[in-house]
Formats: structure tokens, sequence, C-alpha cells
């Protein structure tokens, strides 16, 4: 069975590397826009001008975290007429998702594992 990935809209704009950690960590589409949606906690990402969201998925044999990290894209629309507002849209470009397991304070430093950080550090760079 393949894995169907997300594609570009004018809400989402999905990195490869968003793609390659949903397939790893088995996070679906529709959970990261869920976790968008109604986050449990919102932070500042590690990367400038990100936002990360985290949502608890808890089972009985499990405590988890999910997290998100996007940054928002605002574009204007094309020269509005007399008679229409000016409308912004934004859009989030997706960066990144994992899973975490355990439990983190709020405000503390956001735990992304060492292997996702040099990978961001290479997407920033």
């Amino acid at each position: 069975m393949f894995a169907k990935f997300p594609e570009d809209d004018r809400y989402f704009s999905w990195t490869r590397h968003i793609k390659n950690k949903m397939m790893f960590y088995g996070i679906s589409t529709q959970k990261i826009k869920t976790i968008l949606k109604s986050p449990t906690r919102r932070e500042e990402g590690i990367a400038p001008n990100t936002i990360a969201v985290m949502k608890r998925n808890d089972t009985k044999k499990r405590k988890e975290e999910i997290w998100v990290m996007y940054q928002t894209k605002e574009k204007r629309k094309k020269e509005p007429s007399v008679y229409t507002l000016v409308a912004r849209q934004s859009q989030k470009i997706m960066i990144s998702a994992w899973r975490y397991p355990g439990h983190t304070k709020a405000g503390a430093e956001i735990p992304i594992p060492e292997d996702i950080l040099e990978e961001l550090n290479k997407l920033v760079n």
C-alpha cells in the first residue's frame, strides 16, 4: 500500500522534509490539520519566524506529544476593485512534524530530536 502525500493548495504548502517525517512517524495529513486547528499548546519554533504547535496523543500504553512546525506566509490578493475590501490570505508552509515520547513543560525549550535539528539547519541555511 502506497502512502498518499498531501498536495499544495492555497492554504498549505508542504515541504519534502515534513512529507518524509509523516511517513517515518506515521502521522496523517488529517492529524496535522487537526493539530493546527486546535492545538493544546503553541510555542515559538526553533527556526526563525516559525511557530510550533503541539497536541497530546495519549493511549493506555504510551504517553506522547505530536509537534508540528510551520511558517506563515502572507500574500495579498490582486488589485482590489472599488467595492471590495483588500483581503489578506495566508498560506502555511508546513516545515516539520515529529512525535515526542513523554510530556514537556510549557515555555521550556521544544524537544526536537537531534537528527531533525540537523536536517532543519540544512534547510534554513
